[in-house]
């Protein structure tokens, strides 16, 4: 039966008594932050029961489609699209080769998203948001409650491989979402497919907050089996003195060096899962040390791996992230390059991505003259503990390197990891003066950008 508001039933439609409990436990705590916004699942009944079926049929399916055979189910995506989605349809029919479908991009999104809405989807439901990244064009994301719920199999799926199957359930905090920024989303919501556990978004800043030891007794009163965050507010995490560790972190929306990893293992004494993801598709992959690479999660988001002409490389050749299919059935993707590079190989545990770096590559000049690539800095700099770093070659060939101002106590360590490559006379080391994500490559070198 669903209790609460008008508000309460309009974003949780099946809200119950020990849910409606939760909300207001997370809401009222007496350690609890400013909760600047409100959101909610707006699941309805029959959507619930679908999401157990999709997470059973997803959460260990294996991943069989191979890079020289189309999969069936993308033979049934490609007729799906070019019949339903305005964009695609205008094309005319799908062409009898795959690799002839043209690419498209994130501009190509942002100039007319509705074009890439199908015409099934009712748009009564429809949700968006906007996304920026650090660089490129404001998109909105066409979305769905549903598609919003899907994130969490494939999470799941990315615990599993690490051995962990989630437990929390009625009555307990099964994730709690941690940033660090001058301002954030803020909000409380239940999960009703893992029983109307509890699940929280806050800001570790400390003004959201009425004491900044408040921080640490709050997530201890909530106690959640799982965290997710990125390295900038995993940093700051590192710092309180918690009693309650989670089972496990999930890292997104930014890369995680090797040492930061280590780090934070040590630190909170569980695995720390370093996922691939993005806002158009949701989770891609996972790292997994054991393969040395990025593992594909989504059995049903096909990835090829592009050259600057849009044409397939040979297999275990870096270029660019392309993918198609993926669960947001309100935005079907085909053929969409991300703007992240890669290669990929398949390994033992199934297909993976290798050397994953986000934009486009750049190329920097060494002080014997030679180039290398952004990867061998990204190398260089791995076994550092840096939740954020930048690095920028400058037109006269001289170099800064641009690091967190809670790790600058590194900086003579990270201009040593790079004295094999650059004169450590012509780096030297910023503080990055914003909370938010920066370009992390960038150069002012003539034939930086390959």
């Amino acid at each position: 039966m669903s209790l609460g508001t008008s508000k309460e039933i309009s974003n949780y439609p099946t809200l119950s008594g020990h849910g409606k409990a939760m909300l207001d436990f997370m809401a009222e705590h007496p350690f609890a932050p400013t909760f600047r916004n409100q959101s909610g699942n707006r699941l309805l009944d029959h959507e619930v029961a679908e999401l157990r079926e999709f997470e059973k049929k997803h959460v260990d399916q294996p991943i069989t489609w191979s890079q020289e055979l189309i999969p069936d189910w993308l033979r049934q995506f490609i007729a799906h699209v070019f019949t339903h989605v305005p964009y695609y349809r205008a094309l005319g029919s799908a062409p009898a080769k795959f690799a002839d479908i043209p690419p498209v991009n994130r501009a190509d999104l942002a100039a007319d998203i509705a074009a890439f809405v199908p015409d099934t989807v009712p748009l009564e439901r429809l949700i968006n948001f906007r996304t920026t990244g650090t660089t490129g064009h404001p998109m909105l994301i066409a979305s769905h409650p549903v598609v919003a719920a899907r994130y969490l199999t494939f999470h799941k799926r990315a615990l599993l491989l690490n051995g962990i199957t989630l437990r929390h359930g009625r009555g307990q905090v099964g994730v709690v979402l941690v940033g660090f920024q001058q301002r954030c989303f803020t909000y409380t919501s239940v999960t009703p497919t893992m029983d109307d556990s509890g699940l929280a978004k806050i800001n570790l800043h400390v003004d959201d907050w009425r004491k900044p030891e408040d921080r640490a007794r709050y997530l201890d009163a909530l106690a959640p089996e799982v965290m997710t965050g990125d390295p900038l507010s995993f940093a700051e995490l590192a710092k309180l003195e918690l009693t309650n560790l989670p089972r496990a972190l999930i890292s997104v929306s930014m890369a995680m060096s090797t040492g930061m990893r280590q780090m934070l293992e040590t630190r909170f004494r569980c695995p720390v899962l370093d996922i691939y993801s993005l806002n158009e598709v949701g989770p891609v992959a996972v790292y997994d040390a054991a393969v040395g690479g990025h593992l594909l999660l989504q059995p049903e988001l096909y990835v090829e791996i592009l050259d600057s002409d849009g044409q397939p490389v040979a297999a275990g050749q870096r270029g660019e992230i392309c993918l198609s299919g993926g669960f947001n059935f309100c935005m079907p993707l085909l053929r969409y390059r991300t703007g992240d590079f890669a290669a990929m190989t398949t390994s033992v545990k199934g297909p993976m991505l290798l050397d994953l770096a986000g934009r486009s590559p750049v190329r920097f000049q060494t002080r014997a003259g030679a180039w290398v690539n952004n990867i061998d800095i990204t190398h260089a700099l791995q076994a550092l503990p840096l939740p954020q770093y930048g690095f920028h070659q400058r037109a006269d060939g001289s170099s800064v390197i641009r690091l967190a101002a809670s790790v600058m106590h590194l900086a003579e360590d990270a201009r040593q990891a790079l004295a094999g490559l650059f004169d450590i006379r012509q780096l030297t080391v910023e503080t990055i003066t914003t909370d938010n994500k920066i370009l992390q490559y960038t150069s002012d070198l003539e034939g930086a950008y390959p």
